[in-house]
């Protein structure tokens, strides 16, 4: 089985008796991969905000309070959405599935990594999202029984060793007392993304994410009364935007476009698109956080993108 098709697996099953809630495209053609691809990167660059936003959040909220709050906020966008158009509950086999991207997506990567930001910089953070791609590639294979081509998995490990070698170079070399957050999350997030995208080829991908955050709704709500009660707020202009940045544009917009584009290109090759999203996060944190960018980046950058380039032509 090729790289392609390896992270889910195809399905016509229809929602509520409705083939408008199937996902379009299989992903085997020229013009959905071409889609899956755009789509997949615009959720990389929505990802990439997600630090700095984080970063911006924490100026005016506790971690706790931060990430219930953008779970609510995400929620009731989310919830909006799925009963203005009127959208039936997902049949319930798909609800263990949504539990598994709730607890990863939701729940475990925000909370888990908004720790580690209380004590890491964004650049030293950006370290897990550089072993994201792999691990979410071979939980998608495990979760699979495929088998990626071993020219992928060379391209794989080479663009996520450029990676992680540009990100502890700009942390220093050396590991925070946040890492054994970043390390939980990275395995969480993978598990998430790898279910969600299996999800997304039976749900809209924004139906997948926006019913994992309404399964959230209670456990957000409480979290959100029981962090505002015990941490202080200082309310800043930074704070609310990234907040809102991050409950709107990384939570739910980003995991739209990126379960979208993962149903149309396979967890595999959508994973490795994420080898930028490091890079990137460093360029907003120089942009957003005033973070000092070392002149290696242009040369990791092109390095990246040539390993992006190869994965993305496995066949």
């Amino acid at each position: 089985m090729t790289a392609q098709n390896s992270a889910t697996l195809p399905t016509s099953l229809a929602v509520g008796g409705s083939t408008t809630g199937t996902a379009t495209g299989t992903g085997t053609g020229t013009a959905p991969r071409t889609r899956g691809t755009l789509l997949a990167a615009l959720g990389v660059v929505a990802f990439s905000l997600t630090f700095p936003s984080t970063a911006w959040g924490l100026e005016s909220f506790g971690p706790w309070s931060l990430v219930a709050l953008r779970s609510v906020l995400a929620a009731l966008i989310a919830g909006g959405f799925l009963l203005a158009l009127r959208v039936p509950l997902p049949a319930r086999e798909h609800w263990a599935g949504l539990a598994v991207v709730a607890a990863g997506v939701v729940v475990g990567f925000p909370l888990l990594t908004t720790l580690a930001l209380t004590t890491s910089t964004t650049s030293h953070a950006a370290v897990v999202v550089g072993l994201l791609p792999l691990t979410t590639a071979a939980l998608s294979a495990l979760r699979t029984g495929a088998r990626p081509s071993r020219r992928f998995w060379a391209a794989a490990l080479a663009g996520a060793a450029v990676v992680l070698a540009f990100t502890v170079a700009q942390s220093g070399g050396s590991l925070s007392a946040g890492d054994a957050y970043l390390f939980a999350a990275l395995l969480v997030c993978a598990a998430g993304y790898t279910e969600g995208g299996r999800l997304a080829r039976v749900l809209p991908g924004w139906q997948v994410i926006g019913w994992a955050l309404v399964l959230c709704l209670p456990l957000s709500l409480t979290g959100s009364a029981l962090g505002l009660a015990y941490e202080p707020v200082h309310l800043t202009g930074h704070g609310l935007a990234g907040l809102v940045w991050a409950a709107a544009g990384s939570t739910f917009l980003g995991l739209y476009v990126w379960y979208r584009g993962m149903a149309e290109i396979g967890a595999p090759r959508a994973s490795q698109l994420q080898l930028a999203q490091p890079l990137l996060t460093l360029v907003w944190s120089v942009a957003l956080l005033g973070e000092h960018l070392s002149p290696a980046a242009p040369a990791a950058a092109c390095a990246v993108l040539i390993c992006i380039a190869v994965t993305q032509r496995v066949k």
